[in-house]
C-alpha cells in the first residue's frame, strides 16, 4: 500500500533572485517562515519557483540547499518537469541522490504527446528512479491534460504516488477518484479548489498563496482533514478574492509582487516574466489589504 508523501499544505515556494543569482540567505529565511507556520512540505523548483529559467546546476544547487536547510523537518519535493523525458530522468536522479522526499513532474509542453505518450513519459522516469512521484496536471499551461483512464494506468506504478490536479475539471477529478481509489493520492493544484477537492478525498493543496498566508492555508487544510467543511468554507471566503488575484497575471508574477509589497523582499522576476501592469497592481494591493494584510 502506498503512503502519501505529505498531507496538508505543500508550498510551491518562490525562488528569491538578485539579478541572475539566487539569494540563499533569503531562501533560508523563507524556509524557516514556512516551517514555523506548520507547512508540511516545500515544493521547490516548480512553476512558482521559476524553474523554466533555471540551468540544471542552479536547479540542483537549490534542491540541495532546501534539503539540507529543512533537515527532515518538512518534506521536500523537487520539480523535475520537462518536455524532454531524459532531462526529467536526470533531474529525478539528482533529486534522489540529494535526498529529496519526492519529485513533481508536469505533463510535457509544446511538443506535448498523446495519452499513450504520457504514460511512457511518466513511467520512464518512475521505472528508472526509485523516488515517489507527484504527477502534475495543468493543461492551462501545458496545453495537454491527463485523462481519467491514463490516471488509472499510472496509479498502478509503485513509484507514482499521486497527482497535483490543477485542471479545475471536477468531473475529471471525481471520475479519476472513482477509478483509482487509494492507488493514487490527490492534492489540489489551485488554492481556490482546495475545499471542494478535499471534500472528495484530496489530502491537501500544493499552494501558491501559502507563500504569503501560510498559517491560513494550513488552517484551511486542517479543517478539511477534520471534516469541518462549514468552518473551512467560512475561512476560504475570507481569502477567496486574494486566491483569485494571485493569478490575475501569469504565476508567479503576482505572488512575488505581493511578497515584495508585504516587505518580504524576494527580489526579481526572471525574463520573460515581467512586472505587473499598473491596473492589475492596484487590484492586487486592494486584495491584500482586504485580506487584512499590511503593505509596507
Amino acid at each position: 500500500m502506498k503512503t502519501p508523501i505529505f498531507t496538508g499544505v505543500g508550498t510551491a515556494i518562490v525562488t528569491p533572485f538578485r539579478g541572475y543569482k539566487i539569494d540563499f540567505d533569503k531562501m533560508a529565511e523563507l524556509i524557516e517562515q514556512q516551517y514555523a507556520s506548520g507547512v508540511s512540505c516545500l515544493v521547490v523548483c516548480g512553476t512558482t519557483g521559476e524553474n523554466a529559467t533555471q540551468p540544471i546546476p542552479e536547479h540542483e544547487e537549490l534542491v540541495n540547499f532546501c534539503v539540507k536547510k529543512t533537515a527532515g523537518r518538512m518534506k521536500v519535493v523537487a520539480g523535475v518537469g520537462s518536455n524532454d523525458t531524459m532531462t526529467s530522468v536526470r533531474l529525478a536522479e539528482s533529486a534522489k541522490a540529494i535526498g529529496a522526499d519526492g519529485i513533481l513532474m508536469v505533463t510535457p509542453y509544446y511538443n506535448k504527446t498523446t495519452q499513450r505518450g504520457l504514460v511512457q513519459h511518466f513511467t520512464t522516469v518512475a521505472d528508472r528512479v526509485d523516488i515517489p512521484m507527484i504527477v502534475y496536471n495543468v493543461p492551462s499551461r501545458t496545453s495537454i491534460g491527463i485523462a481519467a483512464d491514463t490516471y488509472k494506468i499510472l496509479s498502478k506504478h509503485p513509484n507514482i504516488n499521486g497527482v497535483k490536479e490543477a485542471s479545475g475539471d471536477f468531473s475529471l477529478y471525481s471520475r479519476t477518484r472513482a477509478l483509482c481509489g487509494d492507488d493514487l493520492f490527490f492534492w489540489s493544484g489551485n488554492d481556490d479548489n482546495t475545499v471542494p477537492m478535499m471534500s472528495m478525498g484530496a489530502l491537501g493543496v500544493i499552494s501558491v498563496a501559502s507563500n504569503i498566508v501560510p498559517q491560513a492555508v494550513v488552517q484551511l487544510c486542517r479543517l478539511c482533514l477534520e471534516n469541518d467543511f462549514k468552518a473551512a468554507t467560512k475561512l476560504y471566503f475570507r481569502y477567496a478574492d486574494l486566491f483569485e488575484k494571485l493569478f490575475i497575471e501569469v504565476n508567479p508574477i503576482p505572488v512575488k509582487t505581493a511578497m515584495n509589497l508585504l516587505g518580504m523582499d524576494v527580489g526579481d522576476l526572471r525574463l520573460p516574466l515581467f512586472e505587473m501592469a499598473p491596473e492589475n497592481l492596484e487590484k492586487l494591493k486592494k486584495s491584500l489589504t482586504g485580506a487584512g494584510l499590511e503593505l509596507k
